[in-house]
Order: structure tokens, then sequence, then C-alpha cells
């Protein structure tokens, strides 16, 4: 099986790297912390905080290693061209033609998506529909049943 890539800015390989560093140098010495403690309390066959701590140590590594793959795969999107059109990277101010309201987006690769922060993932619904359109265009999305209808009104870089 082929290594899928991972597409993220600069900045989100950035942000994967210092996770990556924190879990590594601090969350895993928390938690062979915990396990030596575990240990001391002695019997380990009736022993939950021995269990619980296993399992974060399970978890921490499979988080770790998830990182470190998506680091070896990624690919930089290049943020800082000027296009006409909306693709990875782009900064896109969409118009709800419903609601009359307007919102801000970045879009990114699905790793680095976070709609709290503002960044889509191409590969959602909405990022989707305005991927390779221009400002002044409507879009359709759909949504379960239901269709919005956004206008792309600037495209930023």
């Amino acid at each position: 099986m082929a290594n899928k890539s991972v597409l993220l800015t600069e900045g989100g390989l950035n942000e994967l790297r210092e996770k990556l560093n924190y879990l590594k140098s601090v969350r895993r010495l928390e938690v062979a912390d915990r396990l030596k403690a575990a240990i001391a309390l002695g019997d380990l066959s009736e022993n939950s905080e021995y269990d619980d701590a296993k399992n974060e140590q399970s978890f921490l590594e499979g988080e770790i290693a998830e990182l470190e793959e998506k680091i070896r795969n990624a690919k930089i999107i290049d943020d800082n061209t000027d296009s006409d059109v909306v693709n990875l990277g782009s900064k896109v101010v969409l118009k709800d033609l419903e609601f009359d309201e307007t919102e801000e987006y970045k879009l990114v690769g699905s790793t680095e998506a976070d709609p709290d922060k503002g960044k889509i993932s191409n590969e959602s619904p909405v990022g989707a529909a305005i991927t390779g359109k221009v400002a002044g265009e409507i879009v359709e999305v759909h949504v379960g049943e239901n269709i919005i209808k956004y206008q792309i009104v600037e495209i930023k870089r």
C-alpha cells in the first residue's frame, strides 16, 4: 500500500512537528512516571492504575507514530502564490446568500483543517465546491437534502 501524501501548509507542518516534540519530550515522561507509580503499588494483575497507564502509553505511542507518518509524507502547499482561482492555501471570503453573512476561510488539506480557526479542508463539501472557482462565482453546497448557496466574494493570499 502506497503512502498517501499529506497536504499541509508550512505553518501546519510546523504545528505537527511541535506537537510531536511535545508528545515525545513531555507526555512520554509523564506517562512513564505514571507507570512507575502504578508498578510501585504492587500486584499488577488487579492494578487499575497500571492498566490505565499502559492504555495511555499505547494510545500515546499510536499518536506519535501517526504524527511521524504524516510528517514523513507531508507535501507542502504553496500558500504564497497569487492566483485568481481558489486552490489549496487560498484565503476565501464567502457570503452565505440565504443569511447574508460573510465568513473568511483558508483552504487547507484535511490534516490541517480546523473550522473553529477558519481552516476548511479541500475535501469538505464547501472546500470541494469552491476549489477551482473565481471571485464572484456562486457555488452550491449539498448538505444532506439541503442546498446552501455561497458567493465567493474575494480570494486572498
